[in-house]
């Protein structure tokens, strides 16, 4: 802020935060397809960010309003949008990141800018109460009570080796997993049900009979991250696998360039790992898991950045369950930067999170945000956590989109004061 208002070359300076930001944030996207991927991909996001520049013409008070409405331009362009970078999702240790459940994930990004933005102005010894007003939201109540509880088991296989080849050994993963669920049962056999990871099962179950076989001989509910082919479609999948029946919820949210393709032509040329990877179909609606009591919302790992998806899973869930892959991105700063994701979307929907990963980090979050256990990484372990219920909505789920409405009046509300206070 302070830098973009004293330069006279603000794009230039917009330009090089961005980069410089995105550059560290994503540096885990090259850890095994190189430089060029990772540079583009924060080469082109900074371009986004352009528009700071505007704060030459509108005044820095506006510079809130500008990089709130920017994140939520990103948080959905190119490609369905990529909001990784979201401000908000740096808050969750806050003590204001409970804000988030008034007014959502964009409400929360919008109060770390204002924040930064009354501090700059008090330096400055300027007036700027209008920044902090927001904090007030927080008086808003949250009653939120368990009422029922479930128990889980966590599993977390591990892979043979880090890698965009993980599953090379696809049944070997699967089999990791059936090792640790096994010890898991050895040493506590009441639990509710049982939750694997994304990829956990890499072999279209319906399609191999050893699979199959396998997941019929527990006697516990599994709730399984699994690859499956219908036709020449191919779907990633969470599947509750019971008693003889199963049901499936088809990931909507595909990642751009990790299992879909757009521009494949020009990606080609500049990659050719693109050619490892095949196009996966998207599914086109939620799917609640019931459970005894417990109406789980799977999510799949990419999704947790979709604040649609979310918000129809935890309005018509009691518990959110995540299911997620980092063994693609190695021992990097994906899988934490993912947890501070999911743990500022559980404050966001007031849900319980049961979060597991092939590789780490795993963990159960409760709907404060507050991680109660987790894994290591590249280890293969498992955790029994028993999760409360919660049939409450929080605030932004009762108010919807008009919490980012009221949201951005607000900024606006503020750029205008300040302008008309500045003529």
């Amino acid at each position: 802020m302070y830098a973009i208002e004293r330069t006279d070359r603000k794009a230039l300076s917009a330009f090089v935060f961005a980069f410089t930001f995105n550059a560290v944030l994503l540096h885990w996207t090259s850890t095994y397809v190189g430089s060029t991927p990772w540079i583009i991909l924060s080469f082109g996001l900074s371009l986004l960010y352009l528009p700071l520049a505007l704060v030459g013409r509108w005044g820095i008070a506006a510079y809130p309003l500008l990089f709130v409405v920017l994140e939520e331009v990103r948080n959905r362009f190119p490609f369905g949008g990529f909001g990784w970078a979201r401000i908000a999702y740096s808050q969750a240790d806050a003590p204001y990141a409970a804000i988030a459940s008034r007014g959502g994930a964009i409400s929360l990004s919008a109060i770390t800018v204002l924040i930064a933005g009354f501090i700059y102005f008090v330096l400055n010894r300027k007036v700027a109460l209008l920044f902090i007003v927001p904090l007030l939201a927080l008086l808003v109540p949250n009653n939120i009570a368990t009422v029922n509880q479930t128990s889980a088991l966590m599993i977390q296989g591990n892979v043979p080796e880090l890698g965009l080849d993980f599953n090379a050994r696809a049944k070997q993963v699967f089999y990791n997993h059936v090792s640790q669920t096994k010890i898991a049962l050895a040493e506590n056999r009441e639990v509710d049900f049982i939750v694997w990871p994304e990829n956990a099962v890499d072999v279209d179950p319906y399609t191999n009979k050893d699979v199959y076989e396998e997941l019929e001989s527990f006697d516990k509910p599994l709730i399984i991250g699994a690859i499956i082919g219908k036709g020449e479609k191919l779907f990633n999948t969470s599947i509750l696998w019971g008693d003889k029946t199963q049901e499936i919820y088809f990931k909507q949210h595909l990642t751009p360039f990790g299992e879909y393709i757009p521009l494949r032509s020009i990606a080609k040329a500049i990659s050719p790992l693109v050619n490892q990877v095949n196009d996966f179909s998207p599914g086109n609606g939620q799917k609640i898991f019931t459970i005894g009591q417990a109406k789980i919302a799977p999510v799949i790992c990419f999704e947790l950045i979709d604040d649609e998806i979310l918000a129809r899973a935890a309005k018509s869930s009691n518990l959110l369950v995540v299911q997620t892959n980092s063994a693609t991105f190695g021992t990097s700063a994906e899988s934490a930067q993912q947890l501070s994701i999911t743990r500022i979307r559980a404050i966001e929907h007031s849900r319980n999170v049961v979060s597991v990963s092939t590789t780490g980090i795993s963990a159960v979050i409760d709907f404060n945000g507050k991680v109660l256990d987790q894994t290591s990484m590249g280890t293969s372990e498992h955790v029994f956590a028993d999760v409360g219920l919660i049939e409450q909505s929080s605030p932004r789920d009762r108010y919807g989109d008009w919490a980012g409405v009221f949201t951005l009046i607000w900024l606006l509300v503020v750029t205008r004061r300040a302008y008309a206070l500045r003529r």
